[in-house]
């Protein structure tokens, strides 16, 4: 169906030519999934542009050949192009926000590729736009024709994209980065409903992403990309289990997975991607590779055929080992302090939203709804749960951001949540925050120097030269030399902007930090570096943490504690090992049966069920259990009686009429899980 040879790419700047994409060869057969995976930069997305035609501003095709069901592309026109582009060829793109338009209903826009390329009228093509919202899953299709984007969960509008996609029955689907935003339930009924039209409508699929459980479940083959080339592909059992590159090889060494050691630093690569304005000779991968020798240095190695025909790798000293063989290298952690009164007390949290303008007058997002929990001295509790559960939310008002509407925050005994804004200040040393969009929480004016002293500025700690001697010491802390204190924040990568946050959250010791998604934007490679040294100067310092997170597999690595929440509540607390090992709410239970496994073997066995469906609206959450509309074991009981936290052991709670693990330290209640009769 596809076939792509030799494809270079460059993109003329005014100060700069930039290579996103080198001697790129690939194919995609008909009905095939081929995946590509890589780090951010590595040109997966750029070549997927290239095919749609799609290059930016200054961007061209510089060499190589690409065809599509034998007709080549790169010779078209642009009004030929445009025949092709979205009727033959369609594309998912990464941000379903600014790929839809605000200003017009979804329907008008799912329906006007069907007007343009088939010369549909508009009634028929507006009744096929429906057909196909149906088609992807969204709930009351007529309803929903005439919303605007922004009315939407993150889950429904990449369903609307993907409608948009589909809706002249391409022959190819480029799906770039489909599930990155979204929580882990929603990113696996996306891509299970993505590989199910794949089949029905007899589509093949690119499948762009930088998440290998990802590939490992929906591709049939994999291609691995680095800095601009191509450099391991192969069936995709093939391909982890006789990994090659080394650069493959270690990526999937960088992946948290819920077996990781605790007590043991994840595997990461070091240095970060190379600019591609700069060309090198050798292989790119050579600067972070740990068996470099004079030939990477000197010339690209040929593709080379390991043992499986179409398996083929790039690399002058390959490695030749499964994923299971892979070792990490590890340290041990120091013991983290512990003390026997808690250094964070939560009591009772409510947050309320109200909602403005006149259609919402009377009406609040139940954001948190009375929220309890401790942090001990030295402990790391985690909170995890769906996208709009309240995390971030109660996350804003550990560090006295915003205001309860009731209950009370307290630090060593004394409350903050309530404090007038002078005696805050000063107790703000101890409670700092890492934020989610390190690009964005970094003021772009500033230069590294300055946001660092600045902490101390405000405080007035030291002298100007003495906050200059803090801020070089906090970047030697987070692994950063001082080369990089006349910088401005778009001069460092992702990886490196995150370490500059959290340099700033720890500036002035404080006892408890609140980490909000800390890395949740970043590669996997370079993930590992900030987790391992988030939790190195945990114990090093002794800090107290609330880590909030989607991302069960961080949290898992992080933290000693974790709470689970679902629409303002929490509904399951524990030591980790118990609610991972086993977990008591259903809810708990279908978030990990729904996380990718970077494994062909075992992520295409079948599963425990997972959590299905939309999270019910914040505004009017459901009466009883929150959950129950989306729990497979729900009873009129549970519409009916809202169930309280109560004990699985003496370290596990959970809030759950009927909870899957019970004990003898569980308190007696009138039915027992054989006893549940589904509605």
């Amino acid at each position: 169906m596809l076939t792509i040879q030799d494809l270079s790419i460059e993109i003329r700047r005014a100060d700069r030519i930039v290579r996103p994409v080198t001697g790129v060869s690939l194919e995609v057969a008909r009905g095939e999934t081929l995946g590509i995976v890589g780090e951010t930069g590595s040109g997966k997305s750029m070549t997927g542009l290239a095919v749609m035609g799609m290059l930016p501003a200054g961007g061209s095709i510089t060499g190589g050949s690409i065809r599509f069901d034998g007709r080549e592309l790169t010779e078209l026109s642009a009004t030929e192009y445009r025949g092709v582009r979205g009727n033959e060829i369609s594309m998912v793109f990464q941000d379903s926000m600014t790929a839809l338009n605000p200003t017009r209903r979804i329907g008008e826009q799912i329906a006007e590729p069907l007007q343009l390329h088939r010369g549909a009228s508009k009634r028929a093509a507006l009744a096929a736009a429906q057909e196909m919202l149906a088609l992807v899953g969204i709930p009351r299709p007529a309803e929903r024709m005439r919303d605007f984007p922004h009315q939407l969960s993150g889950g429904m509008r990449q369903r609307v994209m993907i409608a948009m996609a589909l809706i002249c029955e391409p022959r190819l689907l480029i799906a770039d980065e489909p599930t990155t935003a979204l929580d882990v339930t929603i990113q696996a009924e996306i891509l299970e409903l993505l590989d199910g039209l794949k089949g029905e409508l007899g589509m093949s699929m690119l499948l762009v992403t930088h998440d290998m459980g990802v590939v490992a479940r929906y591709a049939d083959r994999v291609g691995v990309m680095y800095a601009g080339r191509l450099v391991e592909t192969g069936p995709t059992s093939e391909l982890f289990s006789d990994t090659r590159h080394r650069y493959t090889h270690a990526l999937l060494a960088s992946i948290p997975t819920l077996e990781q050691d605790r007590g043991h630093e994840l595997f990461s690569i070091p240095g970060s991607p190379p600019d591609p304005a700069v060309q090198q000779p050798g292989c790119r991968f050579a600067p972070r590779c740990a068996a470099v020798s004079a030939s990477c240095l000197e010339e690209f190695p040929q593709s080379s055929v390991a043992r499986h025909p179409e398996h083929r790798f790039s690399c002058w000293n390959p490695v030749d080992g499964s994923v299971a063989e892979i070792q990490p290298r590890s340290l041990p952690f120091p013991a983290a302090r512990t003390e026997t009164e808690p250094k964070l007390r939560v009591t009772d949290l409510v947050r309320e939203h109200a909602v403005s303008g006149w259609a919402g007058r009377g009406r609040s997002v139940k954001a948190v709804s009375g929220v309890s929990f401790e942090v001990a001295a030295g402990e790391t509790f985690g909170l995890v749960g769906e996208s709009g559960c309240g995390k971030s939310s109660l996350g804003r008002m550990l560090v006295a951001l915003d205001t309860p509407a009731s209950g009370t925050v307290e630090l060593d005994g004394q409350v903050v949540s309530g404090l007038k804004p002078r005696e805050l200040a000063s107790r703000r040393t101890q409670l700092q925050m890492m934020f989610q969009d390190s690009n964005a929480s970094l003021d772009p004016k500033m230069k590294i120097a300055a946001i660092l002293r600045e902490p101390f500025a405000i405080q007035g700690i030291g002298t100007a030269a003495e906050r200059t001697d803090k801020a070089v010491a906090l970047l030697d802390s987070v692994g950063l030399g001082p080369g990089i204190l006349e910088r401005y924040p778009y001069e460092l990568s992702g990886g490196q902007r995150q370490r500059i946050g959290l340099a700033r959250a720890l500036a002035l010791e404080p006892k408890v930090l609140v980490a909000d998604e800390p890395v949740s934007a970043l590669d996997v490679s370079i993930r590992s570096q900030v987790l391992n040294l988030m939790r190195r100067l945990q114990a090093e310092r002794g800090l107290s943490s609330v880590v909030i997170s989607h991302d069960l597999a961080v949290v898992r690595y992080l933290s000693d504690r974790v709470g689970v929440m679902y629409l303002g509540k929490l509904v399951e607390v524990g030591a980790t090992e118990e609610v991972y090992g086993a977990p008591a709410h259903p809810y708990t239970a279908g978030l990990l049966a729904a996380i990718p496994v970077a494994d062909p073997e075992a992520a295409r066995q079948p599963a425990a069920e997972r959590v299905r469906g939309e999270l019910p609206s914040p505004l009017d959450p459901p009466s009883g259990c929150r959950f129950r509309t989306r729990c497979p074991l729900a009873t009129e009981k549970c519409a009916t009686e809202e169930p309280l936290l109560d004990a699985v052991t003496n370290s596990h709670q959970v809030a759950c009429h009927y909870p899957l693990q019970r004990t003898e330290f569980i308190s007696t209640r009138p039915a027992t899980r054989s006893e549940v009769k589904k509605p």
